[in-house]
């Protein structure tokens, strides 16, 4: 019901033969610059406020371009920069010119802003330029970094002078400094060596080596990361941090290797199978060398698996056939507590699903529902049969239950309600969606609909519930298939000020009404007491205003302070358990946005000072 804006897409391709063997089997030399769009459009979902895509050409004569970018904003992003590309090609074809961004190496950035930052020049990917090519480095990633300031001071403790305090301009100064000291490393070999001029360049370009660039910059980072690189000699790679908060996928053979941020986009771009897409694993780096041979080498130790379960509830194309299974067992899963919500009354109740992006969880909701009446009508058969009373009317009356589902709402239109102001802008909100009429029984059906997550409430509040309460259901339950977000996530998803959290207004209210404000006002010193602690030794206090109430008290605030006033139903607030969400989503155990159990000392360190900035009144996120 209400965007999320969250971790970025990457996408990168390196080919492996020359050019002309492209030309001659798949009929254009275009063909990894085809890819990139391809894998770039079916990672649209990733990002929407800008994209960019960068190329390397690789054995260019001295006095010819070799490195490429194009960056533009917007949700047209993609088709504005391949629009570009393709005229620019056509131009220098029709000069006789050399062809730009055709080239051997390629990488692609979908953005969404984590930081507020915004304009041209905070798109991916960013530029490091020197006269020597195999200093030159193109970089991309998804990640936050939650310590940029010990990274900035890293970088100044070296005597550089970074232009900007954003971890993404830390990351290319500090990956281009770690890069100058691998190229100096080489020179003194070589030109120990007696090599000269082009030749020693050569034999840098050639020998360049990418692991130890990592090798000394990683052991620095903390957050959730991809970071995509290409090095102007042609060399390629991508690193995933130790505890695989982001995700990564990659497929190599003979002709291609191929990295993105989800599984099925490389599998819809070059018609694979799951199994031939691999997962990067954790702390490791898959490195394409100048010469395309390709590996993957271990920069730094696993750790915990910290997963995202996010990138599995919501960001994620549903496609993916191990989220599409996931996703429908956590709507599964919330099958008992729904029907306690409803008293069980399943033959007066109404199910379905908004945004479409719940429609996997609807599903799995209703099936699980679907397998409770099947029990529930063996046992009536066998009671009736039991009693001697089975006869075909009864038969039939008890057969005929089933889960009664409907299309309710529709998207209808996009309203620009910036032209109104206070109620008249939530009247207009409240027709952003359409319902459909005659599928619910006035004060007889309750209407349950489905959500991926509530988090903020606001669309809730503003038009759902009021465009449900049209249909005049006796009660309406909203459904979350995630737990209750109570805490920022500060490794790439835009949830970083506590007061956006409906489940820490839901807190915050509980505390005033129930006489216990003083802990506020407590978890706030305790915050303020740590802020000049190493992160190491933070503590994540901001716990303790949830640990009063239980999970369905808070949830039955939330239901009282979304409903909209003059609602007619009854609003009740169902969300995932914890539980339920580990058990359907194993191998993605991260939840510090549910829990608040950060994987890394970095973030104890800002959820407190996401609280200290909500107690005093500053909207920073960070």
């Amino acid at each position: 019901m209400e965007l999320i804006k969250h971790e970025c897409g990457i996408a990168m391709v390196r080919l492996l033969k020359p050019l002309s063997y492209y030309k001659e089997k798949y009929g254009t030399e275009l063909y990894g610059l085809n890819k990139l769009y391809l894998l770039m459009e079916k990672e649209h979902n990733r990002g929407q406020e800008g994209a960019g895509i960068g190329c390397v050409k690789m054995d260019t004569p001295p006095g010819s371009e070799y490195i490429f970018r194009e960056r533009a904003e917007g949700s047209g992003a993609i088709q504005e920069i391949f629009g570009n590309v393709h005229r620019a090609i056509d131009n220098a074809r029709k000069l006789g010119e050399a062809e730009p961004f055709v080239g051997e190496v390629y990488m692609g950035h979908l953005r969404y802003s984590t930081t507020g930052r915004s304009g041209l020049s905070y798109v991916h990917p960013f530029m490091r330029r020197n006269n020597w090519s195999a200093r030159n480095m193109l970089l991309c990633g998804n990640f936050n970094m939650t310590n940029v300031d010990e990274i900035f001071n890293q970088i100044t403790a070296t005597g550089q002078h970074p232009r900007l305090y954003a971890d993404t301009f830390l990351l290319l100064e500090q990956l281009g400094h770690a890069l100058d000291r691998e190229n100096e490393r080489l020179f003194a070999i070589h030109h120990a060596a007696g090599e000269t001029g082009m030749t020693l360049a050569t034999s840098i370009a050639r020998e360049l080596n990418t692991a130890n660039m990592l090798r000394r910059c990683a052991p620095t980072w903390d957050g959730g990361y991809v970071i995509c690189s290409i090095i102007g000699n042609g060399d390629m790679l991508a690193m995933r941090d130790p505890r695989g908060i982001r995700p990564a996928f990659y497929y190599a053979d003979d002709e291609v290797v191929v990295v993105a941020s989800e599984r099925p986009v490389i599998q819809t771009a070059f018609d694979l199978p799951v199994a031939a897409v691999k997962e990067l694993a954790p702390g490791s780096a898959i490195i394409v060398d100048r010469d395309s041979t390709w590996r993957i080498e271990q920069i730094l130790p696993p750790l915990e698996n910290q997963r995202c379960s996010f990138e599995r509830i919501y960001f994620s194309r549903g496609s993916d056939a191990d989220i599409y299974k996931e996703r429908k067992e956590l709507g599964r899963l919330l099958g008992p507590k729904v029907r306690e919500a409803l008293d069980d009354d399943l033959d007066n109740s109404v199910f379905s699903f908004i945004p479409n992006t719940a429609e996997v969880a609807f599903f799995g909701l209703v099936e699980g529902l679907e397998d409770y009446l099947i029990s529930k009508k063996i046992t009536d058969i066998q009671s009736l049969e039991a009693s001697g009373r089975l006869d075909r009317e009864h038969l039939e009356a008890i057969l005929s239950r089933r889960i009664r589902r409907e299309k309710i709402a529709i998207k209808d239109i996009k309203l620009r309600t910036f032209i109104a102001e206070g109620e008249s802008r939530n009247d207009l909100a409240s027709h952003v969606y359409d319902v459909t009429y005659g599928c619910v029984r006035s004060d007889v059906d309750n209407l349950v609909a489905i959500d991926d997550s509530i988090v903020r409430g606001t669309t809730l509040r503003q038009s759902i519930i009021r465009i449900l309460d049209r249909l005049r259901p006796r009660k309406i339950v909203i459904v979350s298939s995630a737990p209750q977000v109570r805490y920022p996530d500060c490794y790439g998803i835009d949830m970083s000020r506590m007061g956006e959290f409906i489940a820490f207004r839901a807190a915050i209210e509980l505390l005033k009404q129930r006489g216990m404000s003083e802990r506020i006002d407590e978890v706030y010193k305790l915050c303020k007491a740590q802020e000049n602690l190493p992160k190491e030794e933070v503590v994540n206090h901001v716990k303790k205003i949830y640990e009063p109430f239980t999970d369905e008290e808070i949830s039955d605030k939330i239901a009282q302070m979304l409903t909209p006033e003059g609602t007619r139903a009854q609003v009740k607030i169902v969300y995932q358990t914890l539980e339920g969400l580990h058990r359907a989503i194993p191998n993605h155990p991260g939840d510090w946005y549910f829990s608040g159990n950060y994987p890394t000392p970095g973030g104890n360190r800002l959820v407190n000072h996401a609280f200290i900035n909500y107690y005093e009144g500053r909207s920073e996120a960070r």
